[in-house]
């Protein structure tokens, strides 16, 4: 999509994690962590949304006026494997084109902290990703944030339900704050500028 002829429909940002405490800061979260951040930045707080089953937060990215974007920031609280059924009541809701919804998610399969921004793709096994793929189909903007792979043996589900090492921990704030600048540079600038800032 061309973005200097923006739709004066609303992106659909969706920050993809687990809903309660225990799960907060979880690798699985860190989508849920860029929205947060997203959420600051707007100056907002989440509120629920009706039937949509997810806490949603209306506002605008980018310069003030005409071209700044405007940007529905969402968090589904439906669980992972179940986030393409509030995801697809609010694109309906908010009449928001495919191509423009944003899923923010963890990617096991990049090193830890690194971005990749793209259109389109399969789910690479990622729950969230297939439960949206299968009401929205492919087309939608993703931006996958590294966390590595397991070490030695240890079960990818239980990897991504831990929170992040000491160590992670130290630079966690940094990756979420650029992972959160490349947001707001695709909804502005479009995918290819994103790209090539980002993708490292």
């Amino acid at each position: 999509m061309d973005v200097t002829t923006p739709s004066s429909a609303p992106w659909l940002i969706v920050g993809l994690g687990n809903p309660g405490p225990e799960y907060a800061v979880n690798r699985h979260n860190v989508g849920f962590m860029v929205v947060d951040l997203l959420a600051e930045r707007i100056g907002g707080r989440f509120k629920r949304a009706g039937k949509a089953q997810a806490q949603v937060l209306e506002g605008r990215i980018g310069p003030p006026g005409p071209a700044g974007r405007r940007v529905i920031l969402a968090k589904p609280m439906s669980y992972m494997n179940l986030s393409g059924g509030p995801v697809n009541a609010l694109r309906d809701f908010y009449k928001v084109p495919v191509a423009q919804v944003v899923a923010v998610h963890d990617e096991l399969d990049i090193d830890y902290g690194t971005l990749r921004l793209k259109l389109g793709g399969g789910d690479n096994g990622h729950n969230g990703l297939k439960s949206i793929t299968k009401v929205l189909g492919a087309d939608y903007h993703r931006v996958r944030f590294g966390i590595g792979r397991p070490p030695g043996r240890m079960p990818v589900a239980d990897f991504v339900l831990k929170d992040f090492s000491s160590a992670e921990r130290k630079e966690l704030d940094y990756f979420v704050d650029r992972a959160a600048d490349a947001v707001e540079c695709l909804v502005t600038e479009g995918l290819e500028r994103a790209q090539s800032s980002y993708n490292s």
